[in-house]
């Protein structure tokens, strides 16, 4: 039985780098990163970090509860407005009914929650403003179905740093099945102190901008950011054309050494696009800078692809933006194969020291370098508990 295809039909982006597709690109083709240096979360917070803030002016809510008004459904709102002309005809050819909403996110609204719960302790008063759903992982997604009027399903997916990218995967899933003919997915994700303090007391944190794979890498930057896609059976924009999935659960936070787990989900996502690893011409990396998932990332890419496919981690532009990555790195993706004023090759963005206990990869050092026609990309996204998640994009004309 032949599979349905689907595609990504039109991409919302927004992160440090920027609220555009051409923003963020030309901010990486600047080759400086967009983190900002010392940053800090309000005059509570102890910890002074590089952090990929978004600085720019964001949309006001429209809807009068309580439980929708957050910085985590403003940065959707922004998204949603860049690709709103789609969706709209999207609900009006299929239906309110035939139309999802899939929202990855790790941190939903806890930001706002934060604040209220430290007034709870300090007074012993319930604040004003405070609603539990704010921070319920499928607030954002109901919100997104609120806003555009879908009826279809509307969830939200929480699997650390991997929901971003798990959310497409489940929207392709609704797509072929019958369930939808449009769903509205990506990953949506704002700072909090829960995240840069928690992972702060793993250690895992780099107070520099951080250097995947060099030999001096000390650990992550994390990041704010959402890009939300509208996806359909429609040929239009690029094609999701491969999904490989693993749950290896080696450790809570440690990836499994030997890359089992990641080699797995790039060979699944080759079978399903029924393409060779020589056929890819980008892989976007994890990439966390981290010694672990570094090392693992390292022995897995070079397991399947070899030392020559060029590739590189987008993490030092705009730092990790946790339950937004997979999306966000996509959309890089996504603009590699679809913007064709010229060739975009997303730079490794590092000290260019390599850290010899490393299997050797071909970490990119030049924009343009392409040795042949960019058709088919693959984007990484590696989380706790062994959640993998392996996307590869197509252009259209070339599938």
């Amino acid at each position: 039985m032949t599979k349905k295809k689907c595609y990504l039909n039109s991409m919302g982006i927004l992160c440090s780098a920027g609220d555009s597709a051409s923003m963020v690109k030309a901010s990486i083709l600047s080759k400086k990163t967009t983190l900002t240096m010392n940053a800090t979360l309000g005059a509570d917070s102890e910890v002074v970090l590089p952090l990929g803030v978004y600085q720019g002016d964001l949309p006001e809510i429209p809807l009068l509860g309580k439980q929708w008004h957050s910085r985590n459904n403003q940065f959707a709102l922004a998204v949603l407005k860049q690709i709103e002309t789609d969706v709209n005809d999207a609900i009006t050819r299929f239906g309110a009914n035939r139309v999802g909403v899939i929202i990855g996110t790790s941190t939903s609204s806890i930001a706002e929650c934060e604040v209220d719960i430290r007034e709870w302790v300090r007074t012993k008063n319930i604040a004003s403003g405070y609603d539990y759903g704010l921070q319920e992982m499928g607030a954002t997604a109901q919100f997104v179905s609120e806003i555009i009027g879908a009826k279809g399903p509307s969830y939200g997916i929480s699997t650390a740093c991997s929901s971003g990218a798990k959310s497409l995967a489940a929207a392709r899933r609704l797509i072929r099945s019958g369930v939808c003919d449009a769903v509205v997915a990506g990953g949506v994700d704002t700072l909090c102190q829960l995240t840069v303090q928690g992972f702060s007391s793993l250690e895992a944190v780099s107070n520099e901008v951080c250097n995947p794979f060099s030999r001096n890498r000390k650990g992550i930057n994390i990041g704010e950011g959402a890009a939300l896609f509208l996806v359909t059976a429609e040929s239009k924009g690029v094609e999701l054309l491969g999904v490989g999935e693993s749950s290896d659960a080696h450790h809570i936070s440690a990836p499994d050494p030997s890359g089992c787990g990641a080699i797995r989900t790039m060979k699944l996502a080759l079978v399903d696009a029924e393409l060779t690893a020589e056929q890819v011409g980008y892989v976007n990396l994890h990439g966390t800078a981290t010694r672990l998932n570094d090392q693992m990332e390292a022995t897995a890419m070079h397991a399947v692809f070899g030392s020559d496919t060029p590739c590189s981690s987008t993490k030092p532009f705009i730092g990790h933006t946790l339950g937004a990555a997979g999306a966000i790195e996509a959309g890089i993706c996504y603009m590699t194969l679809e913007l064709e004023t010229d060739k975009f090759l997303p730079i490794h963005l590092w000290d260019g020291m390599r850290d010899p206990s490393l299997p050797n990869i071909n970490l990119v050092s030049s924009e343009h370098e392409l040795s042949r026609p960019l058709n088919y990309v693959l984007s990484n996204s590696f989380a706790f508990g062994g959640n993998n998640i392996s996307l590869i994009l197509g252009k259209i004309n070339d599938v």
